[in-house]
């Protein structure tokens, strides 16, 4: 099985064909994605590039767009002050699905 190293969104990801994988939100309309690869592993032969592998590009297509994930909390207090604040945040992702990695 082929894998690859990929750099999506300023963030590295390990990813293999027809893997789905959850990347930060990607621009509004994206239907596919074709970007180079840091690293291939390909059975026991690994290739690095400086900085992508020549020759090697990876595909994607967007399965799914603005996929809440889970909600973080974020608390303020000072103790003996009578603060506290408590606010929450759902970050967005795109779910994208691998299809070629060669």
């Amino acid at each position: 099985m082929k894998k690859a190293v990929v750099l999506i969104g300023g963030k590295q990801y390990t990813v293999a064909e027809k893997e789905t994988l959850r990347v930060d939100l990607l621009p509004a309309g994206t239907k596919t994605l074709e970007t180079g690869a840091l690293l291939v592993i390909d059975g026991d032969k690994v290739s690095v590039g400086t900085p992508e592998v020549k020759g090697v590009k990876v595909s994607a297509k967007v399965v799914e767009e603005k996929v809440s994930g889970e909600k973080v909390r974020v608390i303020r207090y000072h103790s003996k002050k009578r603060v506290h604040k408590e606010n929450g945040h759902r970050q967005k992702y795109s779910m994208i699905e691998i299809t070629k990695i060669g």
